[in-house]
Order: structure tokens, then sequence, then C-alpha cells
């Protein structure tokens, strides 16, 4: 978890930078020295270090802010205003189908399995490392749009190097706007106001993506299979992350509602896992020795209320995300990289934070606390919502946003 609270730390303060370095380098480049900098991080799993695992964490928390805004760059120059609702969905699809298809081989690999042998985990981090890698190279095959095209073969080379000074002024003023920009955009009462849902979303995301499975592989009554338990959460958290981006994503152009009934199921989806798994998982779960727990839950633990509970988490997940999305982008549509970066900074704050506290409290104080920030997450999202449906309203047709 200190590995974890470490890397969102870095993530987050890495925000602030991260258009500079993308308006300078190129996002192609960017994602293609991101993706040597996680290939670097997974191999660092295949002989493990203390002092590797610590530095690895600080370098792939700068590499993720980087490769997060440099995919957002390259899907934006790469759409118009008839493929970004297309393109998008896709890029969410394939995102959260990695949740799915990576946590059925350690379901099936790992399955009856009480301890990881040595051999299982090297083979496991040495395929990821390969295919990280791969994916990496792939970059490169990204077109550039035609837009970006070289200068005419009839200009001077007097011309090339003013055009190239100009650039790079233009460049770095650019950069310096749009840091400029996000500090504006952080005390406007909109992005206040968002920033307790964005607070949300980090603290659940370090729940689902970290603590939730700690909690299963550490519950002794779930037997043998407890450990290949945890890749079956995986692959419903996926599924749940997958059904809720395409239903909410790809078909929100219907949706004559607004963004509302969507964050409200969000919510109740999310209360109603969440009193699941405190009846289902002991307290002490998180914060279990590597031998596990034996303590009892207020019920008697179910693996398919915890896998249940799994789906939940990855559906209400994708409601808040979606919906999140949408609205700044309506809301912050003509500075949308400094919005997209103060929302992904007050998450991955959060989120490192909660990696944090994970560590020393019981399960059902980071339950409340999830409860806490949830509710006022969804009062201030809908406070925003309903000033948004007022300005459209006076303006155009609040279904087609």
């Amino acid at each position: 978890m200190w590995r974890m609270a470490i890397i969102y730390g870095v993530f987050s303060a890495s925000n602030l930078i991260t258009p500079s370095v993308v308006a300078i380098v190129g996002p192609q480049l960017s994602m293609f020295a991101s993706g040597l900098f996680y290939s670097m991080y997974i191999a660092v799993f295949i002989q493990p270090f203390p002092w590797s695992f610590y530095t690895a964490s600080v370098f792939i928390g700068i590499a993720a802010a980087v490769l997060w805004t440099a995919q957002g760059n390259c899907l934006t120059i790469n759409s118009d205003e008839h493929t970004i609702g297309r393109n998008s969905g896709i890029f969410w699809a394939l995102l959260q189908s990695s949740l799915f298809f990576g946590n059925l081989y350690i379901y099936f690999a790992w399955q009856g399995k009480t301890q990881i042998s040595e051999s299982d985990r090297r083979t496991v981090f040495i395929a990821l490392t390969v295919i990280s890698l791969v994916g990496t190279v792939l970059f490169f095959l990204i077109r550039k749009p035609d837009s970006e095209n070289v200068l005419g073969e009839d200009e001077s080379s007097d011309d090339q190097d003013l055009e190239v000074n100009e650039s790079a002024q233009n460049n770095m003023t650019k950069a310096v706007d749009a840091f400029k920009k996000s500090l504006k955009l952080c005390v406007t009462k909109e992005m206040l106001l968002l920033s307790i849902t964005t607070a949300y979303t980090g603290l659940e995301l370090t729940f689902f993506s970290g603590v939730y499975g700690t909690c299963i592989g550490a519950v002794n009554k779930f037997g043998t299979e407890e450990k290949s338990l945890i890749g079956l959460s995986g692959i419903f958290i996926g599924i749940g992350e997958i059904l809720g981006g395409s239903l909410f994503g790809l078909l929100s152009k219907n949706n004559r509602f607004g963004r509302n009934p969507v964050v409200l199921l969000g919510i109740l989806v999310h209360f109603t896992a969440f009193y699941l798994i405190f009846l289902n998982m002991p307290a002490d779960a998180p914060i279990a020795p590597v031998e596990g727990t034996d303590s009892s839950a207020y019920i008697k633990s179910s693996k398919e209320v915890a896998v249940f509970c799994s789906f939940l988490l990855g559906l209400g997940d994708s409601c808040f995300n979606t919906q999140l999305l949408s609205i700044l982008g309506f809301l912050y549509s003509e500075d949308s990289a400094p919005a997209f970066a103060v929302f992904k900074f007050v998450q991955s704050i959060c989120a490192a934070v909660a990696f944090f506290y994970s560590n020393y409290l019981l399960l059902h104080w980071q339950l409340l606390v999830m409860v806490i920030f949830g509710f006022f997450g969804t009062v201030s999202f809908f406070t925003v919502e309903w000033e948004a449906a007022a300005t459209v309203a006076r303006g155009s047709d609040y279904g087609s946003i």
C-alpha cells in the first residue's frame, strides 16, 4: 500500500506540469517514453528489491501523468465533433477490458493455490513486461493528423528556422497559460463543488483497485480459493466497468434526463456494495498479516456475495466517471486541458491519501469515509448539474449534450 501511495502522490503532483511536457515533446513520443517506464515498473516485480520498488514507484507516477495527458491529447487531435464520442467509447472499453482479461488469467492460473510461488510470479510479470513493450512500440503506428504536415518544400531554411523559434515560443506560452488557467479553475464555484465528487472517485478507486482484493485474499474462511478469488473479483469489476461505460458513455446522446440519474444510480449501487461488504468481510481484513485472518464477519462470509460486490463497485465507478468526464467537457469546453488536469490532480491525491490510511484503518472505518464523501459528492454534483441544465435550457436542447 505504501508503494501505491507513493505512485498516486507523485502522479498528482506531476499532473500540474505534464501539459507542458506533451506540448514540447508531442503526444506520440510522450506516450512512448511513458510506456518504457511502465515496462520498467512491471519488470521490477520479476526480481523485486525494496529500493527498486520505491524508485520505480516514483518514476511510474510521473510516467502515468504524462501518459494520461498524452493519450487525451492524441485522442482529441485524431477526432472531430462527429467521432469524439465513438473514439472515447472505444478507448474506455479497451481500458477497462484489461481488468477482465488480466484477472481472467489470474483466476484460472492461481485457482486452488493458497501461496503464490516465485515461479508463478515471475511467469506473470515476464509476460506482462513483454506485452507492455509490444504495446509501447505500437504507439508509433498511431496516425498523425493531416494538419500536422511538415513545412512545404518551397520554404527557405531561414523561414523554417523562424517558424521553429515561433513554434517553441508558442508551446511555452501555451504551457504557461494552461498552468495559470488550472490555478484559476481550482477556485471557481463549479470546480470546488465537483472536486468533492472527484475526491470520492479517488477514494473508491483505491478501495476497489487495491483494498478490496486484499480483503478477499485475507479471508481464510474462503478456503483454498481465496487467492483465485482475487482474480475473479477483478473480472467482475471489469465487467461492471465495461457495462457502465457502454451504457452511459456510448449511449449518452439518447439521455433525455441529464446526468443526475446516472450519478444517483452510481451512489445507490455503491452504498449497496458497501453495506454488503460491511456484512460479508471481517473488519481486520485490510490490515491482516500475510497469513490472513480467521475473524468472523457479521454474516457467514460468502464468495458469491464478495464477487457480486466487485461487480457493483465497477458499475458504480463507471457511473461517476462517465458523468464527471461529460460535465467537465460541457462546462469547460474552451479550457478542457486545465479542467481535466485539476480533475486528475484531485482524484490522484485522494487516491494516494486513501492508500496511506488503508494500511491502518479497519474496514468499517474505510467504508464510512467513502459513504460520507460519496453522499456529499453526489449532492455537490447535483448542484452543478442543475445549474448546467438551467444554462442549457436558456440556449440549447439539454438532451443533445
